[in-house]
């Protein structure tokens, strides 16, 4: 095995980093889920939305024991996306239905990108990794679809709003990775 260049992650910090991420956004869709559900909750769409958050928590749960068996140490802006994740959703979900499933369509876009860079990196010897990523990354896609097919694009400014949003769920990548 050789050894890394001065300045490159190993291969177990590369791991560290993708479970400390990956916990964080899983964290963060739960919360943006919750705060549409508090809105929407009893909307014809509540039942859609306890779906989506069903399988946020699911993946919440799968890497928050690899975060335990891993050692791997959490971001420390979790309690900002504890927050920002819930502000985002009920604020959308105040702006309408088609404005909480453009939401929805916007951070799905982009962690099926995250997602898919994750697979790629991956070595075989991370069969079990992989295919959790994976496993995620339907369930994203689903999330994302789901959100196309009940009015994202119909939403007020749709263009403007998913942009926003895709550009605030890079940025939360980006710090969770490395924070």
């Amino acid at each position: 095995m050789t050894q890394p260049m001065p300045g490159e992650m190993t291969p177990q910090e590369k791991k560290a980093r993708m479970i400390r991420v990956n916990h964080a956004g899983e964290y963060g869709a739960l919360r943006i889920y919750e705060g549409q559900l508090r809105i929407l909750g009893k909307s014809p769409k509540g039942d859609l939305l306890r779906h989506m958050l069903a399988q946020e928590k699911e993946h919440l749960e799968k890497f928050e024991k690899l975060i335990i068996e891993h050692r791997v140490r959490p971001t420390l802006l979790s309690p900002l996306w504890h927050g920002l994740g819930y502000a985002l959703g009920a604020l959308t979900a105040t702006m309408g239905e088609k404005t909480a499933m453009a939401c929805t369509v916007a951070v799905e876009e982009v962690i099926d990108d995250h997602y898919a860079k994750q697979e790629q990196e991956l070595p075989e010897s991370e069969s079990d990794f992989k295919t959790l990523i994976h496993k995620c990354r339907e369930e994203e896609l689903e999330h994302r679809d789901i959100g196309l097919a009940n009015g994202a694009e119909q939403a007020t400014a749709y263009p403007l709003l998913k942009g926003a949003i895709k550009a605030g769920t890079k940025l939360a990548i980006w710090l969770s990775e490395r924070v």
